[in-house]
């Protein structure tokens, strides 16, 4: 399945937005316009899903209570408010599933939040509507959601499943090269790639070896003297990946993650979450440590990707990169503008004029781009 529309009511720099999605969507905006918030909807909708220690008040508690996730702009109405919408392609009329989940502050002094609203649609019929007569009955019911139980989401499983799978990446290298001295224990689904070795080394001989020779072969197109990748583990039983590099002495030897190019690594680990899994995938600024020429083939990259899978895997993506977006391939209907507004911002697709401008043959980010541009940012350099 994929996501074809979210409406979003009071969620963070958003007052009110509602834009269609595609199998892949390109999130574009100035700093501080939303990006991040905006790719965080569905991370929340994931933390309340997952089989352990989810639910709401976790992960509304993890993002600093409703304060944080609340709207500044939202004036007299208090409840924040998803809606989203999934279906097996992006052109169909009616989805498959309708999730809505309102919530708010219970006020009188007490700390608790409450589900204000609750709904799934099957094929556009309603399945049920909360609050009902057993939340009328029992309050303390609307603390949790039908979404995070089991015993309550057997109708609708598939999408709790859904939402639970999702995936979201921004490894940083460093944690990756300098694990061991840092040492403590990873946040919780491994965002940063602190435990990507790991990770690696709890999948089967078989299908690694597989997705480890995809990615040397695109490692040797992309890095420099790159020749060979393999994953060993040392003689204390850590995994670790290894590279050969072409060299003047015939038989160089082999460089640990350590030494690899923080960029080799970026790569690397996009590379492997693309090939790992097929939930939804979340990528925030891919093109990070990357040469432009690389970034520039990203898009090819996701959807060469798309076509050898039997399942397309959905991914969205925030970006400022003029070399990811001026690549001829993107779709611009895949492309969501945010625009900062004195009343919070706001989240569009592309307008008629900016889809004709695509058509004639400009870029993405030649259209686009200048539309995220800070309009007093020439006088930065004249800054003291």
């Amino acid at each position: 399945m994929l996501v074809t529309r979210v409406k979003l009511k009071n969620w963070r720099n958003f007052r009110s937005s509602d834009v269609p999605l595609r199998d892949v969507t390109y999130i574009l905006g100035p700093n501080a316009s939303g990006k991040s918030n905006f790719l965080d909807v569905f991370r929340f909708l994931r933390d309340i899903s997952k089989p352990a220690g989810g639910g709401l008040q976790a992960a509304v508690i993890a993002r600093g209570g409703i304060s944080k996730l609340r709207c500044l702009h939202a004036r007299r109405d208090p409840e924040v408010c998803i809606d989203v919408e999934l279906s097996d392609s992006p052109d169909d009329e009616v989805p498959n599933w309708r999730y809505v989940l309102g919530f708010k502050p219970e006020g009188k002094g007490a700390q608790r939040i409450l589900v204000s609203k609750e709904e799934v649609w099957r094929k556009g019929q309603k399945l049920f509507s909360r609050p009902d007569q057993r939340d009328g009955k029992d309050t303390l019911m609307l603390t949790q959601t039908r979404l995070e139980q089991i015993a309550t989401n057997a109708e609708f499983r598939e999408v709790a499943e859904f939402f639970g799978s999702i995936t979201y990446l921004h490894l940083v290298p460093q944690l990756l090269k300098f694990a061991d001295q840092l040492g403590g224990r990873p946040l919780e689904n491994d965002p940063f790639g602190q435990s990507f070795l790991e990770k690696i080394a709890k999948i089967t001989e078989r299908v690694r070896n597989t997705r480890l020779k995809k990615i040397s072969e695109a490692l040797t197109l992309a890095v420099p003297q790159f020749r060979e990748l393999r994953f060993v583990k040392d003689d204390s039983g850590h995994p670790h990946l290894e590279s050969r590099y072409a060299h003047h002495r015939p038989n160089a030897g082999w460089q640990s993650e350590e030494h690899f190019s923080d960029g080799t690594l970026r790569l690397l680990g996009l590379l492997w979450a693309f090939l790992d899994g097929s939930s939804m995938l979340l990528l925030e600024e891919p093109e990070i440590s990357l040469n432009d020429a690389v970034v520039k083939e990203i898009p090819l990259i996701i959807q060469r990707l798309q076509k050898s899978r039997k399942s397309k895997r959905q991914v969205l993506a925030s970006t400022h990169s003029e070399a990811l977006l001026s690549n001829p391939g993107i779709d611009g209907r895949g492309v969501i503008l945010l625009e900062v507004t004195t009343d919070g911002s706001i989240a569009r697709t592309l307008r008629e004029e900016e889809a004709s401008a695509l058509q004639a043959g400009l870029s993405v980010a030649e259209v686009m781009l200048p539309k995220t541009r800070p309009s007093s940012v020439n006088q930065l350099g004249f800054w003291e």
